[in-house]
């Protein structure tokens, strides 16, 4: 017969006064962890009950009798707060307190219980309490009174309610360790579910999948808000026409990223049309107006000569009262060895006070500004960039000779340029989409306008080489020079030597924030203070230059005249380069660039998707890693889509130093072009990633630019 079950008998619970009650010192806990004793306290008395009863056990006297008072082994912070709760004053000591009271004769130990109550105990799962936030508040309770209420911020509160919000499908993978809160908390950046869902399926087939590659995929299509454009028009001004700003509550985002970017184009090209607008009213004859405007924009253009405007009597007070303040604050600190926080505020803000007196406008004279244009723009920091006083060559005014005025056309000019209207100012937001490569595995050439745009990055560089070797620049003209006496019948007065400044026609939108490109601005902006504009004294400071700034200016004005572009050859012998002129071209700027030494990777160009690697197939980019990292790199990558292929090809080549071919040093000697021509002048092959691509290849095709006319 089988044994009966014995049954067990559950300690029974009464309440007791609170002064019969003292902390045991078998609780095992030692270790001050979790809330704090004043916050539960506050937690008690909203509630005005216990959650749960107090574990307590008689205390004996020496022969065994029960003496009416009680230790409490398992619940000591809340017994802890019941008494703090008195000290307050909020609760009278003889309190009852439901307790749950242990027999003494039981075998269990004191510390036996004080420690199952904190082991045995089941840890809310991080996703319960995210979404039970989300039922309080779904119940009426604010973020304020729910951080209040669990003494936490508020921000904390926003962060576990947005990770509520997150799909559903990827909160129930979550529940089942299917991924981690780091992962969870980077799908937060969106709230939407449908494109959540698509980034998780993208990556299950990726290598990465990091948060921040989450983070990344998320907001690909998106702009941030730190860019030029958003800076321009302000988020509070998108935000009140309807745009979308997506935030990031787990990490610093810089203001966030902007979803709708048409609404965002739309809202620039209205306000630079305004500001524009405002600009026509000051009657200049045109006004040019675009987002940014490209290297070179203002090539072949007369600039004027405005003089700043003059400072009002008040203004020259205020100047000399911010400059007093300012040499008075920097003696007074000049010993210290860090300024006060407020006062490096002061003199930064005296400093941007007095940079705004010296950068005044400057005043035109009216009839320069009936034919003068102005250039409107957003500069890197969101400010509107007005760039006044440029002359087109078919508006400069007419030159008469001595003894030829004929007053009745003389006085019809005036006529004209008192009377010409401003002309319609156009504000062109345009942008280009290059298509999408086949997905065979066929290495085809590269495009003829991304050979283009890296020739431009090329040739600037080797601007900048040259200019900073006189040596080589003198060899470079006087080569020139020579071949025009000794191989060409020279035609013209005195010396036909001259240096033609090549336009880049096509270039990328970073090109103007290349280093090459800032040098050579600063070199040319240096020379042009220095130099006078008139003619005459420009020879006497030319004459009284010492050799080495005669030198340095040679090779600087030399510079502009190299021209290392590609451009697609005529082969039938058009009125265009021929493909043969195209090869000498670039024969010779191979020369000359082993003749300065020019390394592009010490230039500054780096493989981007933007201006290499989403711009060519998928086997030229794995062909850049392998290259670059070895085969293995290549690997981990080639599963990948184009778009994700070129990112992950971005971040795998950065630093190894690796150039596509136009970029690439000649290490073979080559042969001197004389010499080719004096041998026939036969045609040779052009390299393979100058080959024509008409087969393989169709040309690249830029869409049309958007354009908004003011009248």
């Amino acid at each position: 017969m089988a044994s009966a079950v014995q049954k067990i008998t559950l300690s029974s619970s009464r309440d007791i006064p609170l002064n019969k009650l003292i902390l045991s010192q078998s609780n095992v806990r030692r270790v001050k962890a979790g809330v704090s004793i004043e916050d539960l306290a506050a937690d008690i008395a909203r509630r005005g009950c216990l959650l749960q009863s107090l574990n307590v056990r008689p205390v004996l006297d020496e022969e065994g009798v029960e003496t009416g008072m009680f230790e409490v082994p398992a619940g000591g912070r809340r017994f802890q707060a019941l008494q703090l709760l008195v000290k307050q004053k909020r609760l009278t000591k003889t309190a009852p307190v439901p307790c749950v009271v242990r027999d003494p004769s039981t075998k269990i130990l004191a510390e036996d219980d004080s420690l199952a109550e904190n082991v045995q105990r089941v840890p809310l799962h991080p996703l319960d309490q995210f979404r039970a936030f989300q039922t309080l508040r779904d119940k009426g309770l604010c973020d304020e009174d729910i951080a209040a209420a669990y003494f936490v911020g508020v921000n904390v509160v926003k962060q576990r309610l947005r990770i509520a919000a997150v799909s559903e499908k990827l909160l129930d993978i979550y529940a089942e360790d299917g991924m981690s809160l780091e992962q969870l908390m980077a799908f937060t950046v969106t709230t939407d579910h449908a494109r959540q869902l698509q980034v998780w399926d993208a990556l299950q087939r990726s290598y990465s999948q990091e948060p921040y590659q989450i983070r990344r995929m998320l907001t690909e299509k998106t702009v941030r808000a730190s860019d030029r454009r958003v800076l321009f028009v302000g988020i509070g001004a998108y935000e009140n026409a309807g745009g979308v700003v997506m935030r990031d509550l787990f990490q610093q985002d810089d203001g966030g990223w902007l979803e709708n970017i048409g609404l965002l184009e739309t809202l620039v090209a209205e306000k630079l049309k305004t500001d524009a607008e405002h600009i026509a009213t000051e009657g200049w004859k045109w006004i040019e107006v675009a987002v940014d405007f490209p290297y070179g924009h203002d090539h072949g253009l007369r600039e004027l000569d405005g003089i700043p405007a003059d400072l009002t009597d008040d203004e020259r007070a205020t100047r000399e009262a911010l400059r007093t303040e300012f040499d008075q604050l920097q003696a007074q600190y000049e010993d210290a060895d860090e300024l006060p926080d407020e006062v490096d505020q002061r003199l930064s803000e005296i400093e941007t006070a007095l940079e705004a007196f010296e950068s005044r406008p400057h005043v035109f004279d009216p009839a320069d500004i009936s034919r003068a244009g102005v250039f409107v723009s957003i500069a890197h920091d969101g400010q509107l960039q007005v760039d006044r006083g440029y002359v087109r060559p078919e508006d400069e005014a007419p030159v008469v000779e001595p003894g030829q005025e004929d007053r009745d056309d003389l006085e019809q000019v005036r006529i004209d340029n008192d009377t010409s209207p401003v002309q319609r100012v156009v504000i062109t937001i345009g942008g280009q989409a290059e298509p999408e490569d086949d997905e065979d595995d066929v290495v085809k050439p590269l495009p003829d306008r991304l050979l283009s745009e890296l020739t431009a990055y090329r040739t600037l560089a080797l601007r900048d080489a040259v200019a900073n070797n006189p040596h080589v620049a003198m060899t470079a003209l006087l080569h020139k020079l020579c071949l025009d006496a000794f191989q060409h019948t020279a035609t013209g007065n005195c010396l036909e030597a001259s240096v033609r400044h090549v336009f880049f026609s096509i270039q990328s939108a970073d090109l103007k924030e290349s280093p090459s490109a800032k040098a050579v601005t600063e070199r040319h902006d240096a020379w042009k203070a220095d130099m006078p504009k008139d003619e005459a004294a420009l020879w006497d400071w030319l004459a009284a230059l010492d050799d080495a700034s005669r030198a340095a200016l040679l090779a600087h004005c030399v510079s502009f005249g190299v021209n290392a572009l590609y451009e697609k050859g005529d082969r039938y012998g058009g009125p265009g380069l021929s493909v043969h002129g195209v090869q000498h071209r670039l024969a010779q700027a191979d020369r000359l660039a082993r003749a300065v030494g020019l390394d592009m990777v010490d230039a500054g160009w780096r493989p981007t998707v933007e201006n290499y690697l989403g711009r060519v197939t998928k086997p030229r980019i794995l062909e850049a890693v392998r290259e670059a990292n070895g085969e293995q790199s290549a690997q981990l990558i080639d599963h990948l889509k184009k778009a994700d292929m070129a990112k992950e090809a971005e971040r795998l080549l950065n630093g190894t130093g690796w150039l596509p071919e136009p970029l690439r040093s000649s290490e073979a000697t080559t042969a001197d072009i004389g010499d080719a021509d004096a041998n026939g002048g036969e045609e040779e092959a052009l390299p393979a990633f100058l080959a024509d691509g008409e087969d393989t290849a169709s040309e690249d095709e830029t869409d049309a630019p958007v354009v908004i006319a003011a009248e």
